[in-house]
């Protein structure tokens, strides 16, 4: 098909009258008009003193004269009618497909989407003091503290950010303590000055790129429960459940796994889970991401994410919505994360912690040796306002399935937890926040992989690490099909 529509363009380019393909085909393409046109010639044929000179007609007639024009015609026109013998389904499919292509594009609908797209833009970005360009493409505009997205929030008007919290028993930050320099958009030196907060801007193509533009910037509604059913997101994950839990905290190597289509994604993260796994589901996520969907690249990006009603409604990732308050100058949410880790040569590791403020009952994530990154208000909260029920650690995938097989989108290095240090992903360290805001080695951890042929988790404990797992794989292989 690629050769015929090649010389059906060569021929329109040597007949500018020719050079829609309707011209074309209406002269060559027609097999009904080719049939009754075959029998004209035949009863010319009859009626000629010369078969040869009625044949030689009869093929100029079916090459339209066009010999007279150009010496390659001929053959051109040959080519065209056996082709158009041998596979005129293609050639009426092709067009069909043109034709439909044509009909659903809809200009009056595209403008209203468009109009959408730049009033929700309108509200998402703000205005900024300054705007640093970052490496991979980024813009991070520094945005005044008190003009964020979070602020556009009724219970939250005319507030400024809160001052920081009591800290954790067992997370007091080292003296001198410096924030850590783990994202692109730092590494010109150029940052943020005080008084404002860094943040990603979005725009129109990453709107564009969206599979809904009403759900820009959250997750698909979806299933939560950790099996296999759980409509094409896979899980490799180890979790505690049933006690009151005031916080989380973990260290998580950062990779670059491989992501096959704009409509997957691979991330690792820490989930803080209250309520049940219906409608009412409450979340606090944290940790990085591979979304091409969401940042159109493949780079692993630092992220946050809440909903309060099991990803209907309510949240959204990062800033993308009023809801998360950001008291930190040095980092942006949704920027890519540099240095990764690399197969068999150094690991590069980041610890979150996310836990309750005792006092005012907000939820605040830190990054790495104690830099506040910023807080979920509790009244955006019904469960969470109080504890969570549940804390879960590790790596989740979508699968879309791809021409019928399953993704080849990797999860964590792409290799398995057997690889082990250096090779497989892994979560150390972790640990909990009990009622007395104290962090507590875990109980009873759970290991769970969905399917462990493509994806699988491996738990263990030790000095140096505490809790920890490695977890990871490669998705479609020759156990996962």
């Amino acid at each position: 098909m690629v050769i015929m529509y090649w010389i059906l363009d060569l021929v329109g380019a040597v007949l500018p009258w020719t050079k829609t393909r309707s011209n074309i085909i209406r002269c060559c393409l027609d097999d009904n008009r080719r049939r009754q046109y075959q029998q004209r010639t035949q009863q010319q044929q009859q009626q000629t003193d010369s078969t040869k000179a009625t044949k030689q007609k009869t093929f100029s007639g079916m090459a339209c004269s066009w010999s007279k024009i150009s010496p390659i015609i001929p053959i051109l026109v040959c080519f065209l009618l056996v082709a158009s013998s041998i596979c005129p389904v293609a050639h009426a499919s092709k067009i069909s497909g043109d034709r439909t292509a044509n009909q659903t594009f809809n200009p009056e609908q595209e403008l209203k989407k468009l109009k959408i797209i730049r009033a929700r833009l309108k509200n998402i970005n703000k205005p900024a003091v300054k705007t640093i360009q970052s490496p991979d493409g980024d813009l991070i505009d520094c945005v005044l503290s008190h003009r964020q997205p979070a602020f556009d929030h009724p219970l939250l008007k005319g507030q400024k950010p809160l001052d920081p919290p009591e800290r954790p028993k067992g997370q007091n930050p080292p003296p001198g303590m410096v924030t850590e320099n783990f994202q692109r958009w730092t590494m010109s030196g150029t940052l943020c000055p005080e008084g404002t907060i860094p943040i990603r801007r979005t725009r129109e193509q990453d709107m564009m790129r969206a599979s809904s533009v009403k759900r820009f910037g959250r997750k698909l509604r979806r299933h939560v429960r950790r099996d296999s059913s759980s409509n094409g997101h896979e899980h490799a994950v180890g979790y505690v459940s049933g006690d009151q839990y005031y916080g989380a905290k973990a260290s998580i190597n950062v990779w670059a796994p491989r992501v096959v289509n704009q409509y997957e994604f691979s991330l690792s993260q820490m989930w803080v889970i209250s309520g049940s796994f219906g409608d009412d589901l409450n979340t606090i996520e944290a940790g990085w991401q591979v979304s091409p969907e969401l940042y159109g690249d493949n780079y692993p990006r630092f992220f946050t994410y809440w909903t309060t009603d099991a990803y209907q409604a309510t949240g959204c990732y990062n800033l993308l919505c009023s809801g998360f308050v950001q008291t930190n100058s040095r980092i942006a949410i949704g920027a890519a994360i540099s240095p990764t880790s690399s197969y068999s040569g150094g690991q590069f590791d980041i610890s979150l912690l996310i836990w309750k403020d005792p006092k005012h009952g907000n939820w605040w994530l830190e990054f790495g040796s104690g830099v506040l990154v910023g807080y979920w208000p509790s009244f955006l909260f019904t469960h969470l306002q109080n504890h969570a029920s549940m804390v879960q650690f590790g790596g989740e995938v979508v699968n879309s399935r791809p021409s019928g097989s399953h993704t080849a989108t990797q999860m964590g290095s792409g290799h398995f937890a057997g690889e082990g240090f250096g090779k497989a992903s892994y979560f150390r360290n972790m640990q909990v926040v009990d009622w007395d805001n104290s962090l507590i080695p875990l109980s009873n951890l759970k290991v769970l992989a969905d399917h462990p042929n493509c994806y699988d988790i491996q738990g263990g404990i030790n000095n140096f690490w505490g809790n920890y797992f490695y977890y990871g794989g490669p998705g479609r292989n020759v156990r996962c099909p």
